[in-house]
This record gives C-alpha cells, sequence and structure tokens, in this order.
C-alpha cells in the first residue's frame, strides 16, 4: 500500500504530464498562429478536467497528512513534493515563488513593469544589431533576473529582426514583453485611456449608413411613403507608427537600472506623445495609404462663449445636446482637454465662492461623464496675438472604427544614417552618421488606425482661452 507521500508524488507526476499536453496543443497552435481546432479544443479540455480533479484530489491529500501529521501540512518544496511547514517561500532572481498549495504557484515578477521589454531592446543596441550576440549580453547581465531574454534572442537562430514575424511574434516570452510594454503604455494615451471603441480588422471596407428611412401616420386607404436607405463604405487600411530614439554606446551598454529606466520612460514618452496629438489634433488630416486624420479632423468647432461658470456650462450644454439631437448612443463618451483647461476647470467658482466642478473632477468626470486630461492636446495661438488657445473635445468612442495590431516591435542599428528631425522628409537633408558619432538607433513601430463612424459623434469647443 503506497504511504501519503507516495500517493501524492504519483498525482503530482499526472498532474505535471496534463499540463505538459496542454502546453503542447497550445504551442502548436500558436506556432501555425491559429486557434484550437475540433479536436485540440476537446483534448484541451480533458486536460484541463484532469488537473481539476487532481487539484481536488491532492487538497485531500494535504487534509489527510494535517489530521494524521497533527498539524503538519505536506505540500511542494522547490525540489519536488515532500513535509514540509505550511508553505514555502522560495526566493529566486526573477523574483518570489510562493508555494503553498501544489495546486497553486503564483510567481511575482519583482521588475517594473517593461524592464524586460527595455533590456531586450538595449541587449539588440549593444551587441549592433546581432542577436547571437545580444543572447550573450542578456545571458551576461540577466540571466538570472530576466532569463526570458536570452530565451528569445537564442531562439531566433537565422538573421533578421524582431519585425521578423516567422521567428519573433510566435514567441511567448517576446509577447509577454511587449504586452507589459503596452500596459505601461495604454495609461499614458488618450487612446489607451478610452474603451467601447468600434474595433474592426485591417483592409476591410464597411458599408456605413449615411441617411435613414421615412416613416409617418397613414390614413385608410391612402398610400404609403416609399423611401430608400443611403450607404457608403469606409476603409480601414494599414496604417504604422514609428519612432526612432538615438542614445549613446555608453548608454546602451550600461546595464543599471537608471539606464534601463531612461531607455523605457523615452520610447513610452516618445510613442504616446505621437500618437495622442496624431488622434485628437483637429489640424491632422488623413493622408491616403499613410496615416489617418484626427478623430476632429474636419469637426467645425463651436467657439467658448467665455470663462465664467455660466459660460463654461453653457457651452458644455450646448456639446451634450448636440450629440443628444443627432441620436448619438453615448454608449462611451469622453471629454479630452488639456490640463490646463482641466486644472482650471477644478478651481472654477461660483459668484458665492463654491467650487462649480472640482468634486465631479476630482472623480475623473464631468457633467456625469468620463474626463481624460492630457499635456499632449495641443495648444495654438489661433489669433495670432501671442496667446494659446486650446479646445475641449465631447466624443462617443464608440461612434469610432479603431484598427489595432496590439503589438509594438523593435529593430536597432548603429551603422544607419538618420535625419535628426521630428518631422523628416524625402529630400536631401543633413543625415547624422551613428557609426560615426557612436550613437545607437532603436526603432519602434507600432499598426494602428482609426476613424470616425459618424461626424455627428464628435463635437469641437474651439478657442478656449482657460
Amino acid at each position: 500500500m503506497k504511504t501519503i507521500q507516495e500517493r501524492l508524488e504519483a498525482m503530482q507526476r499526472q498532474r505535471e504530464a496534463a499540463v505538459a499536453a496542454m502546453q503542447a496543443i497550445f504551442d502548436k497552435a500558436a506556432a501555425e498562429e491559429r486557434t484550437f481546432d475540433g479536436a485540440e479544443q476537446t483534448e484541451f479540455d480533458k486536460q484541463k478536467d484532469i488537473i481539476k480533479s487532481l487539484d481536488g484530489q491532492i487538497e485531500n491529500v494535504n487534509v489527510l497528512a494535517r489530521a494524521s501529521l497533527g498539524g503538519v501540512r505536506t505540500t511542494q518544496s522547490a525540489a519536488g513534493v515532500g513535509a514540509g511547514a505550511e508553505g514555502v517561500n522560495v526566493q529566486a532572481g526573477m523574483g518570489s515563488v510562493d508555494i503553498g498549495n501544489p495546486a497553486k504557484i503564483t510567481v511575482h515578477r519583482s521588475l517594473p513593469k517593461g524592464t524586460a521589454f527595455t533590456r531586450y531592446a538595449m541587449a539588440l543596441a549593444a551587441s549592433k544589431g546581432n542577436i547571437m550576440g545580444a543572447a550573450e549580453v542578456a545571458k551576461q547581465r540577466w540571466g538570472t533576473t530576466s532569463p526570458e531574454i536570452e530565451q528569445i534572442l537564442r531562439a531566433a537562430v537565422a538573421a533578421g529582426t524582431t519585425t521578423d514575424t516567422n521567428w519573433a511574434k510566435p514567441l511567448a516570452p517576446y509577447q509577454d514583453m511587449q504586452n507589459e510594454m503596452i500596459e505601461l503604455l495604454r495609461p499614458l494615451t488618450i487612446i489607451g485611456r478610452m474603451t467601447g471603441f468600434r474595433n474592426i480588422p485591417f483592409n476591410v471596407r464597411m458599408p456605413r449608413q449615411t441617411s435613414g428611412s421615412t416613416v409617418g401616420w397613414v390614413g385608410q386607404a391612402a398610400p404609403k411613403p416609399v423611401t430608400k436607405l443611403a450607404f457608403d463604405t469606409v476603409s480601414v487600411p494599414h496604417a504604422k507608427i514609428a519612432a526612432i530614439i538615438a542614445i549613446t554606446d555608453e548608454l546602451a551598454r550600461l546595464s543599471t537600472p537608471s539606464a534601463e529606466a531612461t531607455v523605457r520612460q523615452d520610447l513610452l514618452d516618445t510613442i504616446a506623445q505621437f500618437m495622442d496629438v496624431q488622434f485628437i489634433d483637429p489640424t491632422i488630416a488623413a493622408s491616403a495609404d499613410v496615416s489617418p486624420g484626427a478623430v476632429t479632423n474636419g469637426i467645425t468647432g463651436v467657439d467658448a462663449t467665455g470663462a465664467t461658470v455660466a459660460a463654461v456650462t453653457t457651452d458644455l450644454n450646448a456639446a451634450l445636446t448636440a450629440l443628444a439631437v443627432a441620436n448619438i448612443g453615448m454608449r462611451a463618451p469622453y471629454w479630452v482637454m488639456h490640463n490646463r483647461a482641466f486644472n482650471f476647470l477644478r478651481t472654477l467658482r461660483t459668484a458665492q465662492d463654491i467650487y462649480a466642478f472640482r468634486d465631479e473632477l476630482n472623480a475623473g468626470r464631468l457633467l456625469g461623464y468620463p474626463v481624460i486630461a492630457s499635456n499632449n492636446v495641443p495648444l495654438r495661438d489661433q489669433n495670432a496675438g501671442g496667446g494659446t488657445e486650446g479646445y475641449i473635445v465631447l466624443m462617443d468612442a464608440a461612434e469610432v472604427f479603431m484598427a489595432d495590431d496590439g503589438e509594438t516591435m523593435l529593430d536597432v542599428s548603429r551603422e544607419a544614417s538618420l535625419q535628426m528631425d521630428t518631422a523628416p522628409s524625402a529630400g536631401a537633408q543633413s543625415l547624422v552618421s551613428l557609426w560615426q558619432n557612436n550613437l545607437v538607433g532603436i526603432r519602434a513601430e507600432r499598426y494602428v488606425y482609426w476613424q470616425r463612424r459618424r461626424d455627428a459623434a464628435v463635437y469641437l469647443i474651439d478657442m478656449v482661452t482657460y
């Protein structure tokens, strides 16, 4: 007859076999960039049920062990399964691993989000874009704290860059790192702080209704009205956001947390600022086969009437009324404004010296709807008078088409020559040699496209002086 320990070890081996079977199914589908087929889904669910059953049995054995040993719990140790105290905490280089129940093992990463992605970029930079050299850099510098970086680079035995979908994208650790980076980027962007967009794939044409039918009362034996609907189509092409950051070779070779934080923050700030301006600035028009226009482009703004409580309230109510009259559903409404306007409204007082909007704005809302404030909402001198005017946007995100690949891809070069300009042109320009100036260029790219579904879903309060 088997002992409690032997039975526990046997069940743990069965559980590990079931997990391995599920992983094999997942890896096969991921490598082929598809979802599970019918047979795979059936087998995956079968193994999942086996694990669930084993988890219950393992817990039963633990209960029996505690009762038999007077409170001493049989649990899984760092090396395998054995008798031990009420839970084991193992400190590892990549974080802490808490093992209290063999069926529940959690790993807590102690590194800031985005660190692995940043280290990946720095390894490529330090090795001059050489994949195998980058793997050695990753092993020497972060082999214990970020082992997944070396794993990714070792897997990439073929020459190429991270934009090569034949090896980089299917790797789960790379997906984890880029998702971590996007998760870190999301709160910094206007788009990332919104939810409810009408998500669609790239390269599709979608019908859009531009006018509705006519109905009315009809008397006895009277003819019924006949009308027709009107449609047009909306095309959502591929569009790509790209940013290049040039850093010194010395910075690329450093592995201190401060150097990593500098690279990470620079990547975040560059992408966030560009996306926000392109999304919200009314002066940004669409460029065929290159970029989308801002959701506010082409919208006729209504000038703000003033900066008093009465004037601000009038302007805000006019925006809400306009969307209501246009029969906009307001399923995902948002106010978008510059931080200057947000802070002004927070401190605006009534004639009775009472804050008009402070409490609501402190909760992130204005007249009942969410507010997004960002310094990336451009201010501009529209009157050529030396001042700067802003704008406040009310929009329903559910009326915005959004196609987003959801991936940020990296490439690195030391030999390229760059136009050190935020608006480079195709003509002859002064170029800076990265090799000559001991610089490293890191390029980040992301595919994304947006477009209004209905013009009436966006309202622009223009000439805001506060």
